[in-house]
């Protein structure tokens, strides 16, 4: 992929750009079988490619510039906006909406944010697209000072994107580098974007987690279902469920799935999700993963984590190396340093097939799922 930004060296996000894609690729398999090559015998499947470009279905853009001029993109190290509406990361579908955007930005007069003297309003733009083209879009605001203006003229960004779904003003107070609040105001009758994955229809609410990278995601999901389909477990936990993406793809006759995420909305996206799909044998639990499963008697049969870039950490690690009524562990992680440390906890777990995808073309990022099985019990309690 070309990219004239990181060749006028305006742009560094893509740090692996340079290398051709299956170099890439390569490094990303190797760098993740040097970090799990104290366990023997894992079946290596093929790795997931991606698309080279054109994969992302988020656009992150900073807003600067002035109202009447805005720029979205990024800011250099001097501070300056850097208009990244044509990122080649991007599909057309979603370059073709920065205009309107852009243009709605000086009809309602909403002053970027500006660093240096800390006044304005519009901090970020962030734009989600589904596979079926619904859009939803969430200012970062850093007051709801302009909301009204926001409403007022709604009627016309609609009119321009007809497509657009959610519309939503997220709430960011704060002079740091957060990319948003806790506090999200909707805009708008239509609370959820639905996402469809593989035979099922995920619901996103404005701060929902979803992968950037939808037909890769649809790969891991449907990797995961098919390994639960060979291991055939009566039960199923999901711990870090977010918006249900394993849980709803493990549903399954005669089993018992749960879903465990501390994300409250994201349990209710989830179960709006199962309802839509006539999935009922699922139980969704608003809770701290680590803290819920320490607090059950018994565990289920397989457990599928999908934890942040942090890993699950010890005390969840060595719940479930002590839970000898889990059979089969599924681990999905997007870093795996965190995830080689977590298994070094789990001794009693033997990985048996891993499988890298490829989640984040031109960077040295990727996801490895693995399934694991118990190969000896714990002489824990």
């Amino acid at each position: 992929m070309h990219c004239p930004h990181h060749a006028a060296a305006r742009c560094h996000s893509c740090t692996e750009l340079a290398r051709p894609y299956a170099v890439q690729l390569a490094a990303k398999q190797a760098h993740c079988q040097s970090l799990l090559a104290m366990h023997a015998g894992i079946d290596w499947l093929p790795p997931v490619e991606s698309a080279e470009s054109g994969f992302r279905n988020k656009a992150k853009m900073v807003v600067s510039g002035t109202a009447a001029a805005p720029v979205l993109g990024i800011r250099d190290e001097a501070g300056q906006g850097v208009d990244l509406t044509d990122c080649g990361l991007y599909p057309p579908s979603l370059q073709a909406c920065f205009p309107a955007i852009a243009a709605f930005i000086r009809q309602a007069t909403l002053d970027p944010y500006d660093l240096a003297t800390r006044r304005g309003e519009l901090k970020f733009v962030l734009l989600t697209e589904a596979p079926d083209g619904a859009l939803m879009l969430r200012f970062v605001l850093r007051s709801e000072a302009t909301i009204a203006r926001i409403v007022k003229h709604l009627p016309s960004l609609r009119a321009a994107l007809p497509k657009l779904a959610v519309v939503s003003a997220n709430i960011q107070p704060e002079h740091k580098a957060v990319l948003e609040g806790p506090r999200e105001i909707l805009l708008g009758e239509q609370t959820r974007l639905v996402v469809r994955v593989n035979d099922i229809s995920l619901h996103l609410r404005p701060q929902s987690f979803f992968q950037t990278n939808t037909a890769v995601a649809a790969a891991l999901y449907a990797q995961a279902r098919d390994w639960i389909a060979e291991c055939a477990p009566a039960a199923v936990w999901d711990l870090y469920c977010g918006v249900g993406g394993f849980a709803l793809h493990a549903a399954g006759a005669g089993r018992v799935v749960t879903g465990v995420e501390l994300e409250a909305e994201a349990i209710a996206s989830a179960r709006q999700a199962a309802a839509d799909a006539g999935i009922t044998a699922i139980d969704w639990v608003a809770a701290d993963a680590t803290a819920w499963a320490q607090a059950q008697a018994t565990s289920a049969e397989l457990v599928i984590v999908n934890p942040p870039r942090r890993g699950i950490g010890a005390i969840l690690s060595q719940r479930l190396e002590a839970a000898t009524t889990t059979r089969w562990l599924i681990y999905s992680s997007c870093n795996a340093e965190s995830l080689a440390r977590d298994l070094a906890l789990m001794p009693s777990f033997q990985p048996r097939r891993a499988r890298l995808l490829d989640m984040f073309p031109q960077t040295r990022h990727y996801e490895v799922i693995v399934l694991l099985e118990r190969v000896s019990s714990s002489k824990m309690a």
